[in-house]
């Protein structure tokens, strides 16, 4: 193929939580790839980058992480493309405290549901995340939202904000759930969403009641919220002008995927020190079949639960302008794979 623009260096970004970037980026695997090429892989750390990690505004970069985010980037006509799908579930739960009395799902009907809201600006995936889960917890039950009060917890910083100082005691990042455990410690809620390890961690610290948990529900419609699935995304300039990258990107994330089928138990550890959290955790949160789901796909179930979570987004106000899935999806770097393999 012929190079139609040299570049030295791409930015990445990823979630602190499991995917194949993270897991490659361990193992050496992408900077190995990148650097057979004369290109520097850079991470978006710096504030005045960072916040392409939620709006996908770097030239030459891809992100691998939550779905919100690149979702909402690509309503507002941020040039971008879908070119690759991890499906790996973790903990959903709606939890409260014993003395709230709630039991089970219908025992919600009424009561306060909390949602922590962050102030305008970058797309509050967080307050999306806990109403999707809300949604589907008591869809179950075949209730719905108007069954439930939901109360709105303020808060006053942006998830870009907060995240140097003394007050993080050396760690990275605050702990989640802080604000709505809160509230439900000072009874203004009644009952929050929680998720993954931050999420099954305070569960456990504060002795919840679990009303409903279904990360694992056989129904991928139950599960499917802003981390299942997660979504690669490439910005439009590295996708057109150099699709070889792309293709060699998601080969590199189809070795790590593969390296961790065969490694469950180094898997668990590279995924606790991803997250910030102990190896029980992980396990408790993913399941015991975690390294058989860190691979990468772009089959059209995958793409179809994106579609599926990208209209609640838009039905629910949390995009100004729906699109098209399809037309974002982009599976030349798959083709190239094709020709590769059977060259």
């Amino acid at each position: 193929m012929t190079r139609k623009n040299a570049i030295s260096h791409i930015w990445y970004t990823r979630c602190p939580v499991p995917t194949p970037v993270g897991l490659a980026t361990q193992l050496g695997l992408l900077d190995t790839a990148f650097a057979a090429e004369g290109i520097k892989l850079n991470s978006i750390i710096d504030r005045s980058i960072r916040s392409s990690h939620f709006d996908h505004h770097l030239d030459y970069s891809f992100r691998h992480g939550g779905n919100v985010p690149p979702i909402r980037a690509r309503s507002e006509g941020n040039p971008t493309r879908l070119v690759g799908i991890t499906w790996t579930d973790e903990f959903q739960a709606i939890i409260t405290l014993s003395e709230t009395g709630i039991k089970t799902t219908r025992d919600l009907v009424g009561r306060r549901f909390g949602i922590a809201r962050r102030p305008p600006g970058i797309v509050d995936f967080m307050a999306a995340t806990a109403l999707k889960g809300l949604v589907s917890a008591l869809s179950l039950d075949g209730l719905a939202p108007s069954d439930v009060e939901i109360v709105d917890i303020p808060l006053s910083e942006s998830v870009l904000d907060g995240r140097e100082g003394p007050q993080l005691y050396g760690l990275r990042n605050r702990q989640a759930y802080g604000p709505e455990i809160a509230a439900l410690l000072r009874g203004e809620v009644d009952a929050i969403y929680v998720k993954g390890t931050p999420g099954i961690a305070v569960a456990n610290l504060f002795a919840a009641h679990t009303v409903a948990e279904f990360g694992f529900h056989p129904d991928p419609k139950i599960r499917i919220n802003s981390g299942s699935p997660r979504v690669l995304t490439v910005d439009e300039r590295l996708a057109e002008h150099r699709p070889d990258l792309v293709a060699k990107l998601i080969a590199t994330l189809k070795q790590a995927g593969a390296w961790a089928e065969e490694h469950p138990d180094e898997v668990r550890r590279f995924v606790a020190r991803e997250v910030g959290a102990s190896e029980e955790v992980v396990a408790a949160a993913n399941g015991p079949d975690l390294h058989k789901h860190l691979g990468i796909g772009l089959e059209p179930e995958l793409v179809a639960a994106i579609g599926h979570y990208k209209d609640f987004l838009h039905e629910w106000g949390f995009l100004e302008c729906n699109f098209d899935i399809n037309a974002w999806v982009d599976h030349r770097p798959w083709a190239e794979l094709d020709v590769r393999t059977v060259a």
